[in-house]
């Protein structure tokens, strides 16, 4: 589509902005700058157009509606998750206990890709539960054939390499939303009690989330992330913390 002639009667706004020519990845990058600068709401293609400066028909060559380019932020973020993985430069494991080491190196890496922009995180929820899986990014679908055929080379069988592929996403994307949801209330409140607002929650009716709030207002950070998929994927290894799915498993 970036690619297309802007001759045709229906391309009257010009694509050369501030920063010359506009191209796919330029629209993208600067979305995302925007959303994780002012969040998802500020995100339109009027602004975004006047952040390139070019008429918001002009992005239409480039992401065809509203939800496209919220697609498009998804993409952008899982190109950066495999940048993040390339850059590592480490081969992809496939045997052993490193299958192991193979999930927490992705785990790790697309957690801190949502910590780099947090503001366009609840788009991995919202447009993936929007979008069927053929219809995806090319990014996203390279993501789940990177996660699925390092299970099927350990010797995951099919049936429980999509087990163990669903619960490492719900794992991942659930943690690193916890970890993401605002707990201080007053960020000016010096004192740990009125910053996180327990003035707020009723001492008879909630006396253990008053008493543990502090404690949750903790980001488990990446030992958490590893500890809980350490836990997760012992259930399909029979607890044996290894490399070889058990017998059970399979």
């Amino acid at each position: 589509m970036a690619n297309g002639s802007m001759n045709g009667p229906a391309r009257r706004a010009s694509d050369r902005g501030r920063y010359g020519r506009l191209s796919r990845e330029l629209v993208l990058a600067s979305a995302l700058a925007l959303v994780d600068r002012e969040g998802l709401s500020a995100l339109s293609m009027r602004r975004l157009g006047a952040e390139l400066g070019v008429e918001a028909m002009a992005l239409y060559r480039y992401a065809e509606s509203k939800d496209a380019l919220l697609d498009g932020l998804v993409e952008a973020l899982y190109l950066e998750l495999e940048a993040r993985l390339e850059a590592e430069d480490e081969p992809v494991p496939t045997a052993g206990p490193a299958w192991r080491a193979g999930l927490h190196r992705i785990a790790r890496a697309t957690y801190d890709v949502c910590l780099a922009h947090p503001q366009a995180v609840p788009l991995l929820a919202t447009r993936l539960l929007a979008v069927p899986l053929a219809r995806r990014p090319g990014a996203v679908l390279r993501d789940h054939e990177r996660v699925i055929a390092l299970l099927r080379r350990t010797g995951f069988d099919e049936a429980t390499a999509s087990a163990v592929f669903r619960a490492f996403t719900a794992w991942l994307l659930g943690y690193v939303t916890v970890e993401l949801r605002p707990m201080v209330d007053n960020p000016d409140e010096t004192d740990p009690a009125f910053r996180l607002g327990l003035h707020r929650l009723p001492a008879k009716e909630l006396p253990t989330l008053r008493e543990t709030a502090a404690a949750l207002a903790e980001r488990g950070g990446p030992e958490g992330l590893a500890a809980g998929l350490d836990a997760l994927l012992d259930g399909f290894t029979g607890g044996s913390g290894g490399g070889s799915p058990s017998a059970a498993s399979r």
